[in-house]
């Protein structure tokens, strides 16, 4: 018996966005790496090296991650902007303007499209079954 057709088309929605969710994961782990970047590039870097990249983890479980206390729908976006404008920035400090652009846009595109309906609704569905 064939199956549905919008049993596929759900089917490709979900494997689209958790796709997209693990790029959106990529992203914060590359944004703590940019930090961790800068941190080196700075004085005293074996101290930076691994404090900016804490306290940016910090700010973000705190304020942007899907489970953050303090987070809301004001707090959360302005929180994410901050990390991942800072981390485009840090990168550009440390010299790499062609990184930094790259990292900008890549996190535009992605957390743009994980804010798509279907992307949004995965992990309250996943939490469901």
């Amino acid at each position: 018996m064939p199956r549905n057709p919008t049993d596929r088309h759900h089917g490709r929605v979900a494997v689209f966005g958790w796709f997209v969710l693990s790029l959106v994961f990529l992203d914060e782990l590359l944004a703590m790496a940019a930090f961790g970047v800068w941190g080196w590039q700075a004085s005293p870097h074996w101290l930076l090296v691994w404090l900016l990249p804490l306290l940016a983890m910090t700010a973000w479980f705190l304020f942007a991650s899907p489970k953050a206390g303090y987070g809301g729908p004001v707090v959360r976006p302005v929180v994410k902007v901050l990390v991942f404008g800072l981390a485009s920035l840090a990168l550009w400090a440390a010299g790499h303007s062609g990184w930094a652009v790259g990292l900008l846009v890549f996190s535009v595109v992605v957390n743009g499209l994980a804010l798509l309906p279907a992307v949004r609704a995965l992990p309250e569905q996943a939490g469901q079954q």
